[in-house]
C-alpha cells in the first residue's frame, strides 16, 4: 500500500530556522520519565520550570512567545507538552513535544480522520450511520459512538492511517481502550496540519468535514485552547480528560484557528494534574498567552471566553 505523506520542510530551511531560535533550557527534572508514579511525577513536575523553544520569521515573536508561555506555566504543577504552528508568521513553539501521553478523548479526531481516509481509499462516501456516529463523537464527545467506530475500523486501519499521516509516535490503545492511545504533541500537530492544509492523505472534502464538526463542539466542551482566541476567528477544537492512579489527571486540548487572516494550530497535553480544573487552567493560561502574542491588535473585550463549567466524557479504562 502506498504511504502518502505531506512533504516535510527541506533540511536547509529547518536549519536556518533553528539558527534564529530562541532557546531557554528547562531546569533539571523537567523531563520526568513517563513511568514514574503519581506522587513522584507531581513532585518532579512542580519543581520544574518548563521553557518552550520557539522559532519565527517575524522579528521578536519567538522570544515573546517563549517568555510569555513560560510565564503562563510558572508555579503550575503537572507535566506539560506544547506544540504550536502559525503558518501566517512561520512560527513554531515546542515543549516536550515528543513525550507520550494517554490520549483520553482527543483521539476522537484521529478516529474521524481514519474513517474518512479509509472511505477515500474505497472511493465511497460515509454512510448515514457513520455520519451520525461521527457527529456525536466530535460535537458531544460521545463515547459509545467512538467505540462503535473504533471497533468498525479495527486497529489495522487505524495503524495504516497513522503511517500515512506520518504520526509515527502514536500507538493505538489495546483491547478497545481507545482512550489509552499513546499520543505526542508533535503528532497531534501533524494531524491538525493535515486537517487544515491541502495534502495527499485527506481530501479537501474530508478536511472540510472534520473542521465543520470540530467547529460545532458544544459550548460545555469548547474549553482549553480556544481561551483568548480573537474575535472573528473560526475555532475548531477537540478536548479530553482522564484520571488514573498514575499521573493523576490527564487533560488535553487541540485547536485550529482559521479565517480572517488567521492560520495557526495549538496542542497542549498535560498529566500529573492534581485535579481536572488544574489541568484546564494550565491549558487556558498557555492558550491566552499564545493568542495574545499572535494577535496583539485583538480587542480584549472581543476575545473568546470559554465556559467556566467545562465538561468532557471520561473514556472507559481497565482498573488500575
Amino acid at each position: 500500500m502506498t504511504r502518502d505523506r505531506i512533504p516535510r520542510r527541506p533540511r536547509a530551511a529547518v536549519c536556518a530556522a533553528l539558527t534564529a531560535a530562541v532557546v531557554v533550557s528547562p531546569v533539571a527534572g523537567a523531563g520526568a520519565g513517563a513511568g514514574a508514579g503519581a506522587g513522584a511525577g507531581l513532585a518532579s513536575a512542580a519543581a520544574a520550570a518548563p521553557r518552550p523553544v520557539c522559532v519565527s520569521h517575524q522579528s521578536g515573536l519567538a522570544g515573546k512567545l517563549s517568555k510569555d508561555i513560560a510565564k503562563a506555566l510558572r508555579g503550575r504543577s503537572g507535566s506539560i507538552a506544547i506544540s504550536l504552528r502559525d503558518h501566517a508568521t512561520h512560527t513554531r513553539c515546542t515543549l516536550r513535544a515528543n513525550q507520550r501521553f494517554d490520549s483520553a478523548s482527543v483521539v476522537k479526531a484521529t478516529v474521524l480522520g481514519t474513517l474518512l481516509w479509509d472511505a477515500q481509499r474505497h472511493h465511497r462516501p460515509l454512510t448515514k450511520g457513520e455520519k451520525t456516529l461521527a457527529k456525536a463523537m466530535i460535537t458531544k464527545s460521545d463515547n459509545a459512538s467512538t467505540s462503535k467506530l473504533w471497533k468498525k475500523l479495527k486497529a489495522s486501519r487505524i495503524k495504516a492511517f497513522l503511517r500515512a499521516a506520518g504520526m509515527d509516535a502514536t500507538v493505538p490503545g489495546k483491547n478497545g481502550y481507545w482512550g489509552l492511545t499513546r499520543i505526542t504533541a508533535n503528532d497531534q500537530e501533524r494531524l491538525l496540519d493535515l486537517i487544515t492544509h491541502p495534502n495527499t492523505v485527506l481530501s479537501d472534502a474530508s478536511r472540510r468535514y472534520i473542521l465543520s464538526l470540530m467547529g460545532k463542539v458544544i459550548r460545555e466542551q469548547r474549553w482549553g485552547t480556544p481561551a483568548g482566541a480573537p474575535g472573528g476567528v473560526r475555532i475548531q477544537v477537540k478536548n479530553g480528560w482522564l484520571e488514573r492512579s498514575t499521573h493523576g489527571w490527564r487533560v488535553h486540548s487541540i485547536g485550529a484557528f482559521t479565517g480572517g487572516g488567521h492560520d495557526y494550530t495549538l496542542t497542549v497535553l498535560t498529566q500529573d494534574n492534581r485535579t481536572m480544573k488544574a489541568g484546564v487552567a494550565t491549558i487556558e493560561a498557555v492558550a491566552r498567552a499564545v493568542h495574545k502574542d499572535l494577535n496583539p491588535a485583538a480587542h480584549a473585550a472581543a476575545v473568546y471566553a470559554p465556559t467556566d463549567r467545562p465538561q468532557e466524557a471520561l473514556p472507559a479504562v481497565p482498573k488500575d
